[in-house]
């Protein structure tokens, strides 16, 4: 019998990775959305993406989707996302 321990390991400092700079504000930046296909994330994003545009000027949006919340997101889409984004939401639903 194989028992497997739910608890993990800590990470140690080299595997951490530096948090990037922050903005200074949203202003003039383009949002990702990465939808994980959950029931109601789309109205999740939409009401994030709404909220974004009336308090920053937002200069544009890229949207992908997940076929499903168990499959990671194709690597094309995440290298789009990368390339045209400034910084990308990953969205959660139910």
């Amino acid at each position: 019998m194989i028992v497997l321990s739910p608890e993990g390991k800590a990470r140690t400092s080299a595997q951490r990775v530096s948090p990037l700079p922050r903005f200074p504000d949203l202003n003039g930046k383009v949002i990702g959305f990465l939808d994980n296909s959950k029931p109601n994330n789309d109205m999740l994003q939409a009401r994030f993406e709404e909220l974004l545009k009336q308090t920053y000027n937002i200069a544009g949006v890229v949207k992908r989707r997940k076929l499903t919340a168990q499959q990671g997101a194709p690597k094309a889409d995440l290298d789009e996302l990368a390339a045209q984004s400034d910084f990308v939401i990953s969205g959660l639903g139910d």
